[in-house]
């Protein structure tokens, strides 16, 4: 629930919409689409929308990694191997039946904030209780430890125990998706996970606006999320100091904190999630697409997320260069939206749209060959001129060729995954 000072705010945020935002921050740098229309489609046409528009015809957002469905976020473990693990599972959600603890206040979340935090002073206090539109716990409030405002905002949620949101809340990100400084994810005595990101509002930096959190995932679902800038609002407001006030221990300390707990019972028990057909892996994507890669350019790191997202960083000598390939069912009925007028039809009735743009940032450009098998399988591949989206290029242009990029997007290696 970011502490923005505009009227909107009236409005209670929702905690999912907002989980979502957050993980796009962490991963898709200067991504920016319609948070409550991304939060909105959990069935599979929901989710086809938002990879065509993350997989768009130009522009570095493209290059966005696999947005999730149903709800689970898109953050990726950090310190990958190339194990192999199962792809989660994700699909229709199905509710269990709500609390009968009394709803929890706007009053009690604002005073439980400002009870648990050190000394200084608060402003702009505000909150919403568990039995508003939203029924989603929130406080947030401009706290000052006389060396600066600084936004903070927690918010309550609840997640399926063990589940794949879980997971992704409390693991910390891969660094080649996100941009952060540090990140630690510590099991506390109770058996509940806190996970401390420091990061920033702005994946690429252009701003000195710091973004740290907290998330604690309990081993029966409770969801806290605690956030702080430094400065007084998320966005479009003069940084006030270096750091967050905050340290990371008094922010692992605050998402941990017994009070938070208590309200979360207020709020109706998590879904459970009913499994969707298998995806083929992320890992098994990420070693066909190192596979794949021509002969002279080294494959130096490499992962994946989701079933349908990888990449790798490839360096042909020359400078790092990120490659990414999002493989994904069952597009056939937006095929029309994908493939305009001026997409080729090879013979066997194969779409191939080629595309040459600016990234996200203005020294980074964007490779793109997109592909849309008979049997509904859309391959598309990217590559940049820089080791990920959100870093410096390292190159005028990608390691890859347009041609390369089009055999990788047409090999049938990607037939068998099955």
């Amino acid at each position: 629930m970011p502490v923005d000072h505009g009227p909107h705010l009236d409005t209670p945020p929702d905690p999912f919409e907002d989980r979502l935002s957050r993980a796009l921050h962490h991963t898709g740098g200067a991504f920016d689409a319609d948070r409550r229309a991304l939060a909105a489609g959990g069935a599979a046409r929901g989710r086809r929308k938002r990879l065509l528009r993350r997989t768009a015809l130009a522009g570095g957002t493209a290059g966005v990694a696999a947005v999730c469905l149903g709800g689970t976020l898109l953050l990726a473990p950090g310190d990958r191997d190339d194990t192999p693990r199962p792809a989660p599972v994700a699909g229709r959600r199905t509710a269990t039946a709500s609390s009968t603890a009394a709803p929890v206040t706007a009053d009690r979340m604002i005073a439980t904030l400002k009870g648990l935090l050190p000394e200084g002073t608060v402003s702009d206090a505000r909150g919403g209780g568990s039995g508003g539109r939203t029924a989603a716990p929130f406080a947030q409030l401009v706290f000052d430890d006389g060396k600066g405002a600084a936004a903070l905002p927690v918010g309550l949620g609840r997640v399926a125990p063990g589940g794949d949101d879980a997971r992704q809340l409390t693991e910390c990100p891969d660094k080649v998706l996100a941009a952060y400084d540090a990140c630690t994810s510590e099991r506390q005595p109770d058996g509940s996970v806190v996970r401390v990101l420091k990061g920033y509002e702005y994946p690429d930096r252009r701003v000195a606006t710091r973004l740290w959190t907290a998330d604690l995932v309990s081993a029966d679902g409770a969801h806290v999320s605690v956030s702080e800038w430094n400065a007084a609002a998320e966005k479009d407001a003069p940084v006030t100091r270096p750091e967050p006030p905050l340290t990371a221990a008094e922010l692992r300390d605050l998402a941990a904190a017994p009070a938070w707990r208590d309200a979360v019972g207020s709020l109706p028990a998590a879904e459970e999630v009913t499994a969707a057909p298998a995806a083929p892996g992320g890992w098994r994507i990420a070693g066909v697409l190192a596979a794949l890669m021509p002969d002279g350019v080294k494959v130096a790191a490499r992962g994946s997320q989701d079933g349908e997202f990888a990449y790798v960083v490839a360096d042909d000598g020359k400078g790092a260069s990120y490659v990414q390939v999002n493989v994904q069912p069952g597009m056939s009925d937006v095929a029309g939206e994908l493939f305009g007028s001026g997409a080729e039809t090879l013979p066997d009735g194969a779409l191939v749209a080629e595309h040459q743009g600016p990234g996200d940032r203005g020294d980074l450009v964007m490779w793109t060959v997109d592909t849309l098998r008979p049997d509904g399988r859309r391959i598309v591949v990217s590559a940049f001129n820089a080791a990920s989206q959100t870093t410096a290029a390292t190159r005028a242009t990608p390691a890859l060729t347009m041609g390369q990029l089009r055999a990788i997007a047409l090999s049938s290696r990607w037939l068998a995954l099955g």
